[in-house]
Order: structure tokens, then C-alpha cells, then sequence
């Protein structure tokens, strides 16, 4: 095999823009469990070294630093209160409090919740946060409202609220979507020209079909998902759009709205095949993602994992527009060796030169 001929950050350019790379660029997705895991099964002291050893094309995240009212212990910006489960292999944040599930109208909401302010972050330290990784892609700013506003609602009422609370959520929505775009420009203003992808996400389906109605995801979401999208492109910054789930009948809409990477390709899901994802779109969005988290990897054997690399890079790399990477966060429950072996398999069989 030979040398990396491109630095992180011109891979990822190259695929980005339809250029010729001297590999698939690969992308890492994990929790830290299974972080420190893999890090023992190579015997790396850091992060930065799995990433190095497995030619791992690293994002590097910026944003700002939160400066404003004190807030209580588990508790967000928000106001939502969490409490940590072990599930075994590792711990995860369940929500435990909905700041506005009492509330059953806007001017409810008006009177005695206090959103969070733009400036209650910090941007000034932001050029410091890419300092010394000039050769990696920076990632900075976007938005997920919806998912937030389910925070504040609890998940069911949020849902519900679509159809029996639309003013609320539209007034959220407003809201929320406001302060992710100012919170974006900002960063773009503290380092100007140098964020690579912006993450405007939104998880809109299950693992059979949508989780909302097309026309729901209209109505609420797609001239807003715009706007931070367009904010995205005035500079020069690329469109990450994260859905898990069976979403195959909003893409067009989504792609047509400015998406330019689709992750995470959970090509398992109904209606999400490979093949006809890049029958249909591969020529209007590069991929990103689609190493299965729900089979491949936690369960399958190194061969299996192995194969789903070939045929990712078969299908999905055919003609470049293809970054490689697990589906989602990989869970400490998938074995070391299978990751390795994604990566090592990835970085042999991709290279053209």
C-alpha cells in the first residue's frame, strides 16, 4: 500500500467536490466506551493515535463556550433535567424533566420560560480550537430544533403537538432555529472561511418509514432547514444532513431544499438499498456513513464486516461521493477487531494511485 498522498482536510475537499482523491476518506463515530476499548486493543494512549494508526480522516468540532447563568448539575441550557443509566457496557443520559410539558399554549410559554440568548456563548475562543489542525475538516455551527423541542415536551407530546398544538411548535421552532442560526454565524464570523460542514440535522425516520408525514415535515421544517442551509453556502460551507432511519420519500425534498452530504445511510431500513440510493441521488449528494451499527459490527464476524466495506466502496464509492464511516455512534458492545478491520479493509481497497 502506498502513502497518503492528501492531508485530511483535502480529501474530504476532493470527495466534497467531485475530484479525483488518492483514497475514500473515513469518518469515526463513537461512544467512549467504546473509544477506550478500541484504544486498549491498540495499545494508543489517545484518540489521535487510533486515528493516525487506522488513517481515520478525524473532524475537527468548534463552537462557543458557554458563558452565561450558572446551571444546575445534569441540567441543560435548556432547562431539561437528565440522570445517567448503566446499561451494562456503558452509561447513557435519560430524561428525567420537560421544562415546558405543563404549558398548553404560546402565551403560557411567554410568560414563564426564559429562552436561552445568543450571548451566553463565548466566540472568541474559537480560533483556538483549530489551532495546530489546519489539515483536518472543521465542522462548526447547524442545527436539530426539533429533536430539542421533544426535549422540552417530552417525546410523545412533541410528536402530538404537530397536529394538536401546531402554533406552539411553530413558535418554538422559531425560536430554537434562531438561535442555531445565530449561534452559526457567529462561528463562521470567528474564523472566517474555514468551517468546512455544518450539521443541519433532524431525525425523520423510523426503521420502517417516516416518523413524520411529508407534509409535516413541509410545513415545520424544510424553509427553516433552508435558511440555515443557505446561511451554510453564503459561506462556503457544506451541508452535513444527519437522518437516521428510513427516509427515503423526504430525500428529494431534502436535496432540493440545499442537503449536500446524506448521513448516516442505514441501508438495513426499509426502502434505504444501497443500490438505489445511488441509482437515484448519487449524482446530487455525496454519502456518508452506511457501515451497519445494528448487525455488522456489534455481531457480525470480521469477513462480514470486511464485505459491507467492499460493497460500500462497490456501490456507494462507485465514482467517487462516498465517505466511509459507522451508521451511527459505534456502542462498546461491537468488538475492537471488527473495527479495525473496517478501517484497515477501507484503507486497502480505496486507494487509486
Amino acid at each position: 500500500m502506498s502513502e497518503d498522498q492528501m492531508t485530511p482536510k483535502e480529501r474530504w475537499l476532493a470527495v466534497l467536490n467531485r475530484q479525483p482523491v488518492d483514497r475514500v476518506p473515513t469518518d469515526y463515530w463513537a461512544t467512549e466506551e467504546a473509544s477506550a476499548k478500541l484504544r486498549e486493543y491498540l495499545g494508543c494512549a489517545t484518540m489521535d493515535e487510533v486515528y493516525k494508526q487506522l488513517h481515520i480522516d478525524m473532524v475537527v468540532k468548534v463552537g462557543g463556550q458557554y458563558v452565561g447563568p450558572e446551571l444546575a448539575e445534569n441540567e441543560d441550557v435548556f432547562g431539561c433535567r437528565f440522570r445517567n443509566i448503566d446499561y451494562g457496557t456503558g452509561v447513557y443520559r435519560e430524561s428525567i424533566h420537560y421544562p415546558l410539558a405543563e404549558f398548553n399554549s404560546v402565551a403560557e410559554i411567554e410568560r414563564n420560560y426564559q429562552w436561552p440568548q445568543p450571548d451566553w456563548w463565548d466566540y472568541s475562543q474559537v480560533p483556538g480550537q483549530i489551532a495546530g489542525k489546519e489539515d483536518y475538516p472543521i465542522q462548526g455551527g447547524g442545527s436539530e430544533p426539533f429533536l430539542k423541542y421533544c426535549g422540552l415536551r417530552g417525546l410523545e407530546q412533541g410528536f402530538m403537538d404537530l397536529v394538536v398544538n401546531p402554533d406552539m411548535v411553530h413558535y418554538c421552532l422559531d425560536i430554537l432555529f434562531e438561535l442555531a442560526y445565530e449561534n452559526t454565524r457567529r462561528i463562521y464570523e470567528a474564523i472566517p472561511g474555514q468551517v468546512m460542514i455544518s450539521y443541519v440535522a433532524e431525525d425523520m425516520g423510523s426503521q420502517e418509514g417516516l416518523l413524520f408525514s411529508v407534509p409535516h415535515i413541509r410545513e415545520f421544517l424544510i424553509l427553516r432547514m433552508k435558511r440555515m442551509m443557505d446561511l451554510a453556502h453564503e459561506n462556503g460551507t457544506y451541508v452535513f444532513h444527519h437522518s437516521d432511519g428510513a427516509i427515503r420519500p423526504v430525500i428529494p425534498d431534502m436535496i432540493e431544499t440545499g442537503i449536500d452530504v446524506l448521513n448516516p445511510v442505514q441501508w438495513r431500513c426499509q426502502g434505504m438499498e444501497r443500490e438505489g440510493l445511488k441509482r437515484d441521488f448519487g449524482d446530487q449528494i455525496i454519502f456518508h456513513g452506511a457501515m451497519d451499527n445494528q448487525y455488522t459490527l456489534p455481531f457480525g464476524t470480521t469477513e462480514e464486516v470486511r464485505q459491507e466495506v467492499l460493497d460500500n466502496l462497490r456501490i456507494l464509492g462507485a465514482d467517487g461521493g462516498y465517505i466511509l464511516a459507522p451508521c451511527h455512534n459505534i456502542q462498546a458492545v461491537s468488538p475492537p477487531e471488527n473495527i479495525v478491520t473496517m478501517y484497515e479493509t477501507a484503507y486497502e481497497f480505496s486507494q487509486t494511485g
